[in-house]
């Protein structure tokens, strides 16, 4: 018995299910997400209902829906007999998950969200399922077999379910122009927004902890203050004091290679001008791509009118845990 090979087969089983489904995205999807969009801009909201394995996919589908500002929540179809129907109100939607579209507690549960006015979209793999044939979008995930071997275990068309409703819920994000800022709102503890919701200024060094010096300026003038203030480069500005470039110890050294008395030049000789700059109110997550795409340590901060106004080091990155 080959362990390994039965458990690839599993991997390109539900690959090949999901190839299929996702040719069968049509205007259904489109009809689907456009009506979620409306929902979520009328202040409504999304029931996601489902039973068994179909409940469990339904619990992560409302899960990625409401962090990504989607407001949904899960209806027990047993308890919804019991009083949790009061949850659904009209205008609401409901995203109905049943593969065989014939569970038992989801059909009695139609008509009453029929008569409370809620839009229904069913996931099903039964497109002459009672569910399909009472819904007002069916989103078709029929696959054609399961991965199981006995072709009995919900696997193939869990999988699915689940990658059908993750595409519903990142289309409708980009519909409604749901923004990574909006991203960290919803998930304000971790890493994750800890990356998202700081803001340049929070981390950059002070402009009275950096080194800023007028063009005029001897370079040994910087290498003065680059010992007094332990720093790796000099910000060199302007009579104004508006940003005119950056001088390095990697530049000092290029320098003094070729002339060993750069130390009695002025700065404006030696300055790399339009460097690489970031502004103050800007997300701390953008130094991380201005790092990477430009390959530099220093990141110099400036304001609107673009004078500098502190420095980002790289090693600063680590120390705010964003790398």
């Amino acid at each position: 018995m080959n362990l390994l090979a039965m458990g690839r087969k599993v991997f390109e089983t539900e690959i090949d299910s999901l190839r299929l489904v996702e040719k069968k995205l049509g205007p259904s999807f489109e009809d689907a997400v456009r009506r979620l969009s409306d929902v979520i801009s009328e202040n409504r909201k999304v029931i996601v209902v489902g039973v068994g394995k179909s409940g469990h996919i339904g619990q992560k589908i409302a899960a990625t829906l409401a962090s990504t500002g989607a407001p949904s929540v899960v209806l027990n179809a047993v308890d919804a007999f019991h009083g949790d129907l009061g949850i659904a109100c009209e205008g609401d939607a409901a995203l109905a998950l049943s593969y065989s579209g014939e569970t038992e507690e989801l059909v009695r549960l139609l008509p009453y969200l029929k008569r409370m006015k809620v839009f229904v979209i069913a996931m099903t793999g039964n497109l002459k399922s009672t569910l399909a044939q009472n819904a007002d979008v069916v989103l078709d995930v029929g696959v054609e077999k399961e991965a199981c071997p006995h072709n009995l275990a919900p696997t193939s068309s869990t999988t699915a379910m689940l990658a059908l409703g993750d595409a519903v819920a990142m289309v409708l994000l980009e519909k409604r122009g749901f923004r990574k800022e909006d991203f960290a709102r919803l998930h304000p503890g971790g890493s994750l927004g800890r990356h998202l919701l700081l803001r340049v200024g929070e981390i950059m060094r002070p402009r009275e902890a950096i080194v800023v010096l007028p063009r005029g300026a001897a370079v040994k003038e910087a290498l003065r203050e680059w010992n007094r203030k332990r720093a790796g480069g000099a910000v060199v500005v302007d009579e104004g004091g508006a940003l005119v470039g950056i001088f390095t110890h990697g530049d000092f050294v290029r320098h003094y290679e070729r002339d060993p008395r750069v130390g009695e030049q002025p700065l404006s000789v030696v300055v790399t001008e339009h460097p690489v700059t970031v502004r103050v109110d800007k997300l701390a997550v953008e130094v991380l791509n201005l790092f990477e795409s430009h390959r530099i340590d220093d990141l110099i901060v400036v304001d609107r009118d673009n004078r500098p106004v502190g420095m980002v080091d790289s090693r600063d990155l680590t120390m705010h845990k964003l790398m």
